[in-house]
């Protein structure tokens, strides 16, 4: 099993940046990526973003292409998202999540691909 604690949230003014954090701990053999998601109130939860556990490679949900980064320290066991150009829209609880999708959009998108999730993270952009 593995566990991942999500930190790092916070207000923030549109325009500005946050970076979030995800602490992975627990049987990482037993995944390969760990991804980010987020989930606004009354709305589906979103992909944004994932990356490789070893090696690296990442992928974007088109709409935070270029502006959202993921990367990943093996060493401290953790993955980090760099959320930058916020606006008020990207207002969302954000969670990191961990599996073994197939990398292919579809899958790396979808919620079920990832038995494992963090508690979530609020991340609040005033205008």
């Amino acid at each position: 099993q593995v566990q991942l604690q999500a930190s790092g949230g916070g207000l923030v003014q549109a325009g500005g940046s946050l970076r979030l954090s995800c602490a992975v701990s627990g049987r990482t053999s037993n995944m390969d990526t760990v991804a980010w998601f987020r989930q606004a109130p009354a709305e589906a939860r979103e992909f944004l973003a994932a990356i490789k556990w070893n090696g690296g490679i990442k992928y974007y949900a088109d709409s935070v292409r270029g502006r959202f980064f993921a990367s990943r320290d093996n060493a401290k066991n953790t993955v980090s998202l760099q959320l930058n150009s916020l606006k008020s829209e990207d207002t969302a609880a954000y969670y990191c999540a961990a599996g073994t999708p197939v990398w292919l959009q579809a899958d790396l998108s979808r919620t079920t691909s990832y038995p494992s999730w963090g508690q979530g993270t609020l991340v609040t952009v005033s205008s």
